[in-house]
């Protein structure tokens, strides 16, 4: 897929489900590679799932760093630093009462995917309408129905079933970003407290990260299904 073929399916995505955010573009930069020039950085720090929704509602482009992610936790999963050793252990979701014994906050974060710390350089973020990077992964932010639709045009060609894996924390990140980067599975979550207070992430909508390389048959059956 060229630029301009991965331009289109955004649009064309966006148009067929009648979704009210764009989707957006995200590509983990390896340490060692250069940022694709043209792209800016990010003006003011602030967290992975926020830079989700600037661009699913404003279209901008951007890349960030470490030191531009505000959220520790989110910035770790993705490989740009080291997580801190409260949220490792579980001690953080334990304190805020999210888990009733310490084991189980542990165990929880045990599960959480993680890129490897200190092997991702930057995050780019860009609406897949017009996106000037090839993305690793494509976020959605939509309905349940819309979420509904794209799980059954992912099926389309092959069939099968799309597996959730979630816990209610870390979602925008380790969930819709990193499961997909990593395993190259699609990831359908339900947000946590985080992304819900602080990105506008609605009651009424869910998360859905899909890696690139799932494009295109997801735009030809959703052309297909819902024409």
């Amino acid at each position: 897929m060229d630029i301009k073929e991965i331009n289109e399916f955004g649009k064309q995505l966006t148009e067929k489900l009648n979704l009210k955010t764009k989707p957006v573009a995200v590509s983990l930069i390896p340490e060692g590679h250069d940022i694709p020039e043209g792209i800016e950085k990010i003006d003011e720090k602030t967290r992975h799932c926020q830079m989700v929704d600037i661009v699913r509602k404003t279209g901008k482009q951007f890349y960030s760093t470490a030191e531009d992610q505000m959220c520790r936790g989110g910035s770790a999963v993705m490989g740009l630093q080291e997580m801190p050793h409260k949220l490792a252990t579980g001690d953080t979701y334990y304190n805020l009462k999210r888990f009733s014994t310490i084991n189980a906050a542990r165990r929880t974060m045990e599960k959480v995917i993680k890129v490897a710390p200190g092997s991702t350089k930057a995050v780019l973020y860009g609406s897949l309408e017009t996106v000037t990077f090839k993305p690793d992964v494509v976020v959605i932010v939509a309905s349940p129905k819309q979420v509904m639709q794209l799980s059954q045009a992912l099926l389309f060609k092959f069939g099968g079933r799309v597996e959730a894996s979630f816990a209610g924390i870390q979602s925008v990140c380790a969930d819709g970003v990193v499961l997909p980067y990593k395993e190259g599975k699609i990831s359908v979550t339900v947000g946590c407290g985080g992304s819900r207070k602080f990105a506008n992430i609605t009651e009424n909508e869910m998360i859905i990260g899909i890696p690139v390389e799932r494009l295109h048959d997801l735009v030809e059956a959703v052309n297909e299904m819902f024409a």
